[in-house]
């Protein structure tokens, strides 16, 4: 089923105090994570038994939709739909459909996600209808032997194939590769033109020292800034001020016309202009992903149906937001710097 009619009237949300955190940084980008649970098992991001949460510990679609426009009411301007995979959350629709409501009345200027590309084919029509219009599709190799590795579970060519859907309903896609040592650093340079060669973007990503992955991240870590070196070599790449609202800074490569973005957690930090909050399935607010403290809404977000109490705990919450992560891969005790998994929070 298709959203209604993005021309019909929709009310506008009564808006309530922006959030601006303790370092004068205004909120307006909110990440949530509506599962844990994914169809890949990506060596980088979980370990290959994992244990994901009880369905009853996880908000309802309603209760997401409910937080999520509570946030826009306070500012939120970006919504991004992560995961583990959002599209294996069942219904996940009925919560795009919700939230469309919110770009019909002009509260919200984007609503997209970032997957992993299975379930595309599948959604990408209905995304396209819910007012989605560019969404990051993970992908770190365009080798179908590495592919399998690095997913354990996943094929390459039922995500190329939801590429080509979600291309074809007029969504513009972004390629998110995280950068692995001894895994696909021959690869960048096809994996740009892979993605410049279709008109997208490519961003490259450290790998984070988050949760337990069952291997040694030090093995892994592949410094961006070394990355950049090589390419430099081989490409010409102009500094440019673009900015998609998220913490890549990107340059212009003069051979393919293309943008590529570095998002650089562990060389060099990005926190002095974050405008983002995270938040989990289970309702819980993460004001920085490379720290533990964290906000429970749950608890609020069901104390009362008016969203007063609901409010005051996002107020509470955002004035703790920290100035920055301290992000360090330790090669003593070998044990990730924050102790959940990537999926947990969303990327």
């Amino acid at each position: 089923m298709a959203a209604e009619s993005h021309n019909q009237h929709v009310p506008a949300l009564e808006k309530t105090a922006p959030m601006i955190d303790p370092f004068g940084r205004h909120v307006s980008y909110l990440r949530v994570s509506v599962t844990d649970r994914c169809d890949f098992r990506c060596v980088y991001c979980m370990s290959e038994h994992m244990t994901f949460l009880p369905k009853k510990d996880l908000l309802t679609l309603e209760e997401l939709d409910r937080l999520c426009s509570a946030f826009v009411s306070k500012g939120v301007r970006k919504l991004r739909i992560t995961g583990g995979e959002p599209l294996v959350r069942k219904n996940i629709m009925w919560l795009f459909r919700a939230l469309s409501r919110h770009l019909d009345a002009g509260d919200l200027e984007e609503l997209t996600l970032t997957t992993n590309g299975s379930q595309l084919a599948k959604f990408a029509t209905e995304l396209y209808d819910c007012g989605v219009r560019r969404i990051n599709v993970s992908l770190d190799t365009l080798s179908p032997d590495k592919f399998k590795a690095i997913t354990r579970w996943g094929d390459l060519e039922t995500v190329l194939k939801g590429i080509t859907a979600a291309e074809r309903a007029g969504i513009k896609i972004k390629i998110n590769a995280v950068a692995l040592k001894g895994v696909n650093d021959e690869e960048i340079d096809d994996l740009m033109r892979f993605a410049h060669g279709r008109g997208a973007d490519l961003t490259l990503i450290e790998t984070m020292p988050m949760g337990d992955i069952e291997g040694d991240r030090t093995d892994q870590y592949l410094p961006l800034s070394l990355v950049r070196a090589q390419l430099m070599d081989r490409w010409t790449m102009h500094d440019i001020p673009y900015k998609t609202g998220g913490p890549a800074r990107y340059v212009a490569v003069e051979e393919t016309g293309g943008r590529l973005g570095f998002i650089t957690p562990m060389t060099h930090n990005f926190c002095e202009s974050c405008n983002r909050v995270r938040l989990t399935c289970t309702g819980t607010l993460y004001m920085c992903l490379g720290q533990d403290d964290a906000a429970d809404l749950r608890a609020p977000l069901r104390a009362s149906d008016d969203n007063d109490v609901l409010s005051a705990a996002i107020d509470e919450a955002i004035a703790r937001k920290p100035k920055g992560h301290d992000f360090i891969i330790d090669r003593r005790t070998k044990r990730p710097a924050v102790s959940r998994h990537m999926s947990v929070t969303g990327g």
